[in-house]
């Protein structure tokens, strides 16, 4: 298996921890374990964490402290905007540059959840090359870093997710302003909610020509720095 390849397979990997428990993932939990061990030994120690609590957690358990750890809970949202935009008319915005990202890259959402779901990210950044998931991953890593913060502190096996993330760029994660008030209200409207509980896969579509502007990620006071 390429090294390609194996950067894909692990972010297959982290975006299926991330989504809401069901019973496949404790079914095929033991099976990522492995694969990570034989192909991706340091990204399976880091991950270790998280595997031993799914493994020894019942289902219904890890679906109760799911939702109260990430949909409870605004500053571990999985929706990377909703902790630099807030209300402001930038959040919309930020989620239309995120979906010509994805459709510049020759893909397009299908489902019913909002582009900037880390889990949807996460399956993006597994269908490009090494060199590009990096660039895009360093886009990104300044919100993902703060999430991950916060669920360290809060003592959440899920943080050892995005402190991985964090060495997969060489971009260091910065602090980010006050995180604003969460109101999602607009932006559900715009691309409609998941009510059915089926988040969206990426498929081929047509590549778009022209450029597009880049996705902020950040807060534009606060542009992120290469060391």
């Amino acid at each position: 298996m390429s090294d390609i390849q194996l950067h894909a397979h692990g972010y297959q990997v982290l975006s299926a921890l991330l989504q809401y428990p069901e019973p496949e993932l404790l079914a095929e939990q033991a099976q990522l374990n492995q694969l990570l061990l034989e192909t991706l030994p340091r990204w399976h120690a880091q991950l270790a964490p998280l595997f031993a609590h799914i493994g020894g957690t019942r289902l219904i358990d890890l679906q109760q402290q799911y939702v109260m750890t990430f949909d409870r809970n605004p500053a571990h949202s999985l929706h990377l905007f909703e902790h630099i935009h807030g209300e402001s008319r930038d959040r919309g915005q930020a989620m239309v540059d995120l979906l010509a990202e994805y459709s510049k890259h020759g893909l397009q959402m299908v489902g019913d959840d909002l582009p900037d779901y880390v889990p949807l990210f996460l399956e993006f950044l597994s269908q490009q090359d090494k060199d590009e998931a990096e660039r895009l991953l360093g886009d990104a890593i300044h919100v993902l870093a703060y999430i991950g913060r916060k669920l360290r502190a809060n003592g959440s096996p899920y943080a050892c997710v995005f402190e991985l993330l964090q060495t997969l760029t060489p971009v260091q994660a910065e602090e980010l302003s006050e995180p604003p008030v969460r109101d999602m209200d607009e932006a559900l409207e715009t691309f409609g909610p998941g009510a059915d509980g089926i988040e969206p896969l990426l498929k081929p579509h047509m590549q778009i020509p022209g450029g597009v502007q880049p996705v902020n990620f950040y807060p534009k006071a606060a542009a992120p720095q290469r060391h």
